[in-house]
């Protein structure tokens, strides 16, 4: 979030005074979209152990390939002790600066583990050290690189179309999809299938707690909101529904197929999907931390109900295995998990939004940076960041993990590539396309993630998510974030038109596209602040997070002076010994009084009540008290149409004065609003 500095004037009105209305602007936000950041965006789940046995797919390689030559293009990665000396000043000075209790760093190149340490503590209570051949990490989503190979290895015999239909591979349950293209196999692992992220009830307090991947995913698998194919738009359950096909179709628990034909034949001993982690690496598993108030608090192990996109824990030598098998295309010593051939379809890239953006293969997706393509991802759950990073080109692989929610991993990839690859000549500026002040009028605008959950409560998160473009100077555009949702000085990004959808921008002359709707409006912003995939929608003015909080903050203001019209209004009246009104009015007064109180304890009580509760909790599912308060827009919505047909009765009869008119008029119109307004926020029933 950006601060602005708040000024105090003093003028004759209350209302015109600058802090008092960033007062109540925050107040009205706080009651409207509470963070939900707290949520991970991931999560997975087992139902069960399963006993580890020997692989039945892969087997030995009996004459051993020749080793690896040394790439040619990795310069100055030749010397340990100076890449020791590197890695060290950067965590250092990062475990300090970014609260970090631990980390670790696996580093393979030609075939071979080449560098590997532990940083700080993997339990600070009992001052365990992390060794990087022994304490486990949760890995989050960089389990979809191995439920993506083990889809592969599928493919390879035979028994998984890329291109087919997912529905034909199901049989308990349906993706729901309203378009007539069908989601294929291979929009799973590019997430181009068409849904959307989940973050209510995907995980559980306890190992029993936790649902079978097939029910789950039947219950609350998220629907296809974009036609496949054409947009990347980021989902855990896309991966899950991949792993969960994995099981099908190998007739075995998603958790044994992992371990038996990928963790054993690359040697991975001390990686597991199981939760929680075998009484043999339990003791080992780092314990996660939040930074809060000046010092470290452990955070609780999640129970996720998707195990194939973010349940696995892993050693960082396991991870370099796992590197060195997909680098050497699919071989590690003296066993083989895919084929060349497969491995390298596995890594092209299969979609990408523009020539010039960066895209994704199959679940390994790219970056560019300092004109070099890796590819890989990153993974976060709440108490844990990791990341794995590929340069196939120069045989080199990456993996950072923490027991921390942190952005280290970010921080030393750009320093990597900035120390060992740096740009050393900038190819020729691309010539600066002129654009009119009209034709730059067209991307301006509101823009938001496509990586929000849609269909439940939690799409009270997509404000988080919304980035401002506009004209900079000189025929350009900025990229901005707004500042009432997003701490510290986000940084402004400018941007030079290039071609007539593509601008380049100024700082790190990475590239911005849009893409148009079927008329010709510009409808999407891709790859606008961030170096891998990513898609935003243009935001109609209506649904901006100003106007929302506009009629948010009317809406409570208005309730509340039904508050007092009734029945803090009638009972003052008595206490001053004062009959009551009339019965019609008395009548009419009831129901406005009945309905403001009623929208106006929802409006602060479900805020309040995740705040006290702790809004995180939503990943175990939606808490009894929170039900109870969306059941108060469904008893006050029927009313409200009573209440209208009272307001125009108001107009008709002259014993209503005008200032009673008008107030009550109000009341009727707030009301009104307040329907669509829930209904627009999944707030109007139970969709969660």
């Amino acid at each position: 979030m950006e601060r602005q500095a708040m000024k105090k004037q003093q003028t004759r009105k209350l209302y015109k005074n600058p802090f008092i209305r960033r007062i109540l602007v925050g107040l009205t936000g706080f009651i409207l979209f509470l963070s939900l950041s707290g949520l991970p965006s991931l999560a997975r789940d087992v139902p069960a152990k399963f006993p580890f046995s020997n692989p039945q797919q892969q087997q030995p390689i009996t004459t051993p390939e020749p080793p690896v030559a040394p790439a040619a293009t990795a310069p100055g990665l030749n010397d340990p002790q100076e890449f020791a000396a590197f890695i060290d000043n950067i965590f250092n000075e990062e475990i300090s600066k970014s609260h970090v209790p631990g980390a670790v760093i696996s580093v393979v190149k030609d075939g071979k583990l080449f560098f590997t340490k532990g940083y700080g503590y993997a339990n600070l209570e009992k001052k365990i050290p992390v060794v990087p051949d022994k304490t486990l990490f949760r890995v989050a989503s960089l389990s979809k690189l191995f439920t993506a190979t083990a889809a592969m290895q599928l493919y390879e015999r035979g028994l998984l179309d890329l291109d087919g239909d997912v529905n034909k591979y199901l049989k308990n349950f349906q993706l729901e999809n309203p378009y007539p293209e069908p989601v294929r196999v291979a929009q799973l692992m590019t997430h181009t299938d068409g849904t959307t992220k989940r973050r209510i009830s995907i995980a559980a307090r306890t190992e029993a707690e936790m649902k079978p991947l097939g029910d789950y995913l039947a219950k609350y698998m998220p629907p296809v909101v974009w036609r496949p194919g054409e947009l990347y738009s980021y989902s855990s359950h896309s991966t899950a529904l991949l792993g969960y096909l994995v099981e099908l179709i190998s007739g075995r628990p998603f958790v044994q197929y992992i371990d038996e034909n990928i963790l054993q034949p690359l040697n991975m001993r001390r990686s597991t999907f199981l939760q929680p982690p075998p009484r043999a690496l339990a003791s080992d598993l780092a314990v996660g931390y939040q930074y809060q108030n000046g010092k470290f608090k452990s955070v609780p192990y999640l129970y996720l109900n998707i195990a194939p996109a973010a349940a696995m824990s892993a050693t960082a030598t396991d991870m370099a295995h796992f590197m060195i098998a997909h680098l050497l295309n699919g071989r590690y010593e003296n066993s083989r998990i895919l084929e060349a051939d497969t491995v390298r379809l596995m890594h092209e890239q299969h979609f990408t939004h523009h020539p010039k953006l960066p895209g994704t293969g199959y679940s390994f997706r790219e970056r560019l940076e300092n004109n070099i393509r890796a590819s890989g991802h990153l993974g976060s759950l709440r108490g844990y960041s990791s990341s794995l990073t590929l340069l196939p080109d120069q045989n080199i692989g990456i993996f950072i993990a923490t027991n921390s929610f942190s952005g280290v991993h970010g921080k030393l990839m750009t320093q990597f590539f900035d120390h060992y690859f740096p740009v050393t000549q900038k190819g020729a500026p691309l010539k600066k396309l002129a654009l009119s002040e009209e034709q730059l009028n067209r991307f301006t605008g509101t823009y938001r993630d496509l990586e929000y959950p849609r269909d439940t409560f939690a799409k009270l998160t997509a404000p988080f998510e919304h980035i401002n473009i506009k004209k900079g100077g000189n025929g350009t555009l900025v990229v901005s974030t707004p500042g009432l949702f997003f701490l510290g000085n986000a940084p402004k990004l400018r941007l030079v038109p290039v071609e007539p959808l593509l601008f380049q921008r100024v700082d790190d002359d990475a590239f911005t596209a849009f893409g148009e709707d079927s008329r010709g409006n510009i409808a999407f912003a891709f790859n606008p602040i961030w170096p891998k995939i990513g898609a935003f929608e243009w935001v109609p003015w209506y649904e901006t997070i100003w106007v929302q909080l506009g009629i948010a903050g009317f809406c409570a203001i208005v309730f509340l002076s039904a508050c007092i019209m009734w029945p803090i209004r009638p009972l003052i009246r008595r206490l001053r010994g004062k009959p009551f009104q009339k019965k019609q009015f008395s009548n009419a007064l009831a129901i406005a009084g009945l309905i403001g109180t009623l929208n106006l304890v929802f409006l602060i009580g479900l805020p309040l009540s995740l705040w006290l509760i702790g809004v995180w909790k939503l990943v175990y599912g939606v808490p009894t008290i929170v039900v109870a308060l969306l059941c108060l827009p469904l008893v006050t919505t029927v009313p409200t149409f009573v209440l209208t047909f009272f307001a125009g009765l108001a107009w008709i009869d002259k014993r209503w004065s005008l200032m009673t008119r008008l107030h009550y008029s109000l009341i009727a119109l707030a009301a009104l609003v307040f329907i669509p307004f829930l209904a627009y926020w999944n707030l109007l029933g139970f969709q969660f």
